[in-house]
């Protein structure tokens, strides 16, 4: 065992590292810019790259280009930052290239208070994006997760070649825990299938069986053509309704048919229990606190955590959800991902216990939506 004491922020550097990321650019902006310090120390040495952009939009569209060149890239914002990402998120999603984005949300809306946490992009980074066509987001509550699913973030978005969120917080990326570095040591790596070069590359054709393309980098020994406009598999601009359809189709196909084996989340069960908490991010940490204060007295609760969001994992919620009569949404914001449980448990009650206040949600503020 190696402790290691380090801040989320930090804990996504590493994760990036170890996951191959050799390129990062982004703008200064609290509470991400740590991430962008300790990429400035990691990067250069190992031969990777690290720059400011001019701006947020400059930031994105650098490591739109190092990943269409074949890099592993990540950026890093928060608040009026995610914002600016919106076109060049939408070019990732239609054009299928992968990226990063940690998102450190901070209270908004706008400028907001720059020091104060919360979960308030929740929906933007679904939804925050031309066409309405879905990407992945992971949610992590502690520094561990921040390491571990920065690399699941890496892994899939080289396989499924899309952009995939890191929602982070200010409270759990300026927190400082320590952590067993070794336990790091088996998490598996992934990279972007690659074709074999060769004259006739079509760079949006899809192998048989295969829901993503293969990939070649632009600059490489084969023509690689990349449009942001609709397009067809050899990459040139099209106004056909069959070819168009049969892309935005797959673009939604190849993550939302995957969203069980996406699905990442912690489940902890009281027997006889008749309320089920729903939650992710720091405010799991909070709910998973009471469950321990609380187990030994009974079936009080249990407690759902969800680490991925995005696709929902509908067959997995339905599943643990099943049994119980009472399901409480706990999130720090004023209702958002309790829209989707709503949506997806119309047989169930329903609650919700949120706030936009900068505080995180307390063990205690839980315990008493419990009993009422």
């Amino acid at each position: 065992m190696h402790l290691t004491f380090m801040e989320g922020n930090e804990a996504v550097a590493g994760g990036a590292m170890y996951a191959g990321c050799r390129f990062f650019a982004g703008y200064p902006i609290t509470p991400a810019t740590t991430i962008y310090h300790n990429m400035l120390q990691l990067l250069p040495p190992a031969g990777g790259i690290c720059m400011q952009g001019e701006d947020e939009i400059a930031s994105i569209g650098y490591c739109l280009g190092a990943s269409m060149a074949g890099c592993k890239v990540m950026t890093a914002t928060s608040g009026p930052g995610i914002s600016l990402y919106s076109e060049n998120i939408s070019f990732a999603l239609g054009s299928e290239i992968p990226i990063v984005i940690v998102d450190v949300q901070r209270l908004g809306p706008s400028t907001g208070s720059a020091t104060k946490g919360a979960d308030g992009d929740i929906q933007f980074l679904q939804w925050g994006n031309s066409g309405g066509l879905p990407g992945i987001v992971l949610a992590p509550s502690d520094v561990r997760d921040c390491f571990v699913l920065t690399v699941t973030a890496f892994n899939l978005a080289e396989e499924f070649r899309c952009p995939v969120f890191l929602a982070s917080n200010k409270e759990i990326a300026m927190s400082r825990e320590s952590v067993d570095t070794d336990s790091f040591a088996s998490l598996p790596v992934y990279e972007r299938r690659k074709a074999a070069s060769g004259k006739d590359f079509l760079p949006f054709s899809l192998p048989a069986g295969q829901y993503v393309p293969d990939f070649l980098p632009i600059g490489g020994p084969s023509p690689v053509r990349q449009t942001s406009s609709t397009h067809g598999p050899d990459g040139y601009i099209t106004t056909s309704p069959e070819i168009i359809a049969d892309s935005q189709e797959r673009l939604r196909d190849k993550l939302i048919s995957a969203a069980d084996r996406i699905c990442i989340h912690e489940e902890y069960t009281a027997e006889n229990a008749g309320t089920l908490i729903i939650s992710y991010g720091v405010t799991a940490r909070s709910a998973k606190a009471l469950y321990e204060e609380k187990r030994k007295e009974g079936p009080v609760f249990s407690l759902l955590h969800l680490k991925s969001l995005w696709p929902v994992p509908e067959n997995t919620i339905r599943r643990i959800a099943g049994k119980y009569e009472r399901i409480l949404v706990a999130e720090m914001n004023l209702g958002q991902y309790v829209r989707e449980m709503q949506r997806i448990l119309p047989g169930k009650e329903v609650r919700f216990l949120g706030q936009m206040n900068g505080q995180i949600i307390t063990p205690q503020q839980i315990g008493r939506a419990l009993e009422k």
